[in-house]
């Protein structure tokens, strides 16, 4: 019988009753009697439920309501009861909380405490990204990042460095390995070990539900309450996480994490990067990855219009058979993709370089929110005049889209206010935008013609983030 072994606070734990879509939130709680990490939302927007995932790649601060067990197999996992030391010692960012009164009502400080720690052991000191995913109504941020802040120096306790050292045979000293790695339908799941297994059994199972992040399904166990019969976890095929320079392009794996992009694509589009900063919070953005962005195929998905405005092509595999496709064409309508039964997204490719792409994200929180309106811009001028355009917008439509109005107006034209004034005007033409409760249609109108006036001044050099325009 194949089991889930990982470590629960530095102690081999080993799991063989629960079903795949079993949270860790809901199995500390009720079958360990964890009570330190807290149900808040239970879909991954407050961080009450944080916890500390270890593994070869490092340590992340991961939402455990929305975490199925099967994840954490071959992992090291500490709850906040497992951030102090064996005898009652405190962490230093726990003494800091303390010592700089970062807690009232107290519901909320044990996710901040792991969110605190993982980032004090990785060396992070932007604070208020790495904190934008913990939510407290009493206490008020301004103590919590001092708390941050002077425990910066201290040095990470031992009992907290030793996760970084686990091995497999740790987890498994009280059994043996039989089975470990064999890809095998279980009562956990099918956990593939590479794509070749997945491609063939997902060819044989096309109705099966493919889980990588979970920060989507998820959501369809925690507030759906849907059973999902047959599962298949990807976070352990290493061969879909690789981001590959391949000279003029590069190929990203659909396995890599929101986080591990970020950190490969901001030196090289820096908007980019600054958009993935704000794709939800750190907790989310360490388990979402850009083939469940795309493959979900929301209407305002921050993935694809950057993607769709740097012209990448998407990467499908079904068995032995692959095909390849412009990103944009991948979006048949609202919730509907060109993907047959049985296929997977296995890559997307993009440019190396695209010094002129800027991104633009509107929405009515600066952190971890959905985009009321999301722009991306990658123009090419030469000699002052646009020779190709590409734009592409999420929110606008019921599904990622390209203004191909906007874009016809604009080549062979001056790259000038004027016009972008003219330009923008065909918005109309482009896109008909529904009216919810983050936006009506003509804001989102509106502002899709401002991002693009605003594009032009940015590529002139002038200042258009508010996050640095000062009067």
């Amino acid at each position: 019988m194949s089991q889930i072994a990982f470590l629960l606070n530095g102690a081999p734990v080993r799991v063989s009753d629960e079903a795949p879509t079993r949270t860790l939130l809901d199995w500390l709680r009720e079958t360990r009697g964890l009570t330190g990490t807290k149900e808040g939302c239970n879909e991954g927007d407050c961080g009450a439920c944080t916890v500390m995932v270890t593994d070869a790649q490092g340590s992340r601060a991961l939402n455990a309501c929305i975490l199925f067990l099967p994840q954490l197999d071959g992992k090291a996992v500490r709850t906040v009861e497992g951030i102090s030391g064996p005898q009652g010692q405190p962490h230093p960012v726990q003494r800091a909380m303390i010592d700089h009164h970062g807690s009232q009502c107290g519901f909320c400080t044990p996710g901040f405490i792991v969110s605190m720690a993982t980032a004090h052991l990785n060396g992070a000191t932007d604070h208020d990204d790495q904190l934008a995913g913990n939510l407290c109504r009493c206490t008020g941020y301004a103590p919590i990042i001092r708390a941050a802040q002077a425990a910066e120096s201290a040095p990470v306790p031992d009992w907290i460095a030793t996760d970084r050292d686990f091995n497999l045979a740790l987890i498994l000293r009280e059994g043996d390995a039989e089975g470990r790695g064999v890809s095998e339908p279980t009562q956990h799941g099918f956990r593939p070990r590479n794509s070749d297994d997945l491609a063939a059994w997902y060819l044989a199972n096309p109705e099966a539900t493919l889980i990588a992040g979970a920060t989507d399904v998820g959501l369809w166990v925690t507030k759906q309450l849907r059973d999902l019969s047959q599962v298949a976890f990807l976070s352990g095929i290493e061969d879909l996480q690789h981001i590959e320079d391949q000279g003029d392009t590069l190929r990203i794996g659909a396995g890599v994490t929101i986080a591990d992009l970020r950190s490969a694509l901001a030196p090289r589009f820096p908007s980019f990067g600054e958009l993935l900063r704000r794709y939800s919070s750190e907790q989310v953005r360490n388990a979402a990855t850009i083939g469940g962005n795309i493959a979900n195929g929301s209407p305002i998905g921050d993935g694809p219009p950057a993607l769709i405005a740097l012209g990448a092509t998407l990467h499908l595999r079904r068995g032995e058979a692959r095909r390849q496709m412009p990103l944009e064409d991948f979006f048949l309508e609202y919730r509907k993709q060109d993907r047959l039964p049985g296929e997977f997204v296995e890559a997307v490719t993009i440019p190396a370089a695209a010094p002129n792409l800027r991104c633009y994200k509107l929405s009515k929180r600066f952190d971890q929110d959905i985009s009321a309106v999301c722009g991306c811009f990658n123009l090419t001028v030469t000699d002052g005049t646009i020779t190709d355009a590409r734009i592409a917008f999420g929110g606008m439509a019921g599904t990622p889209k390209r203004a191909a109005a906007v874009e016809a107006a604009l080549l062979g034209k001056p790259m000038t206010p004027d016009t972008a004034q003219q330009a923008a005007a065909l918005m109309a033409q482009d896109f008909s935008p529904l009216s919810d409760m983050r936006a009506s249609s003509a804001y989102r109108l509106t502002t899709a013609q401002n991002m693009l006036r605003r594009y032009v001044h940015d590529l002139d050099g002038i200042q258009t983030s508010v996050l640095e325009v000062r009067a």
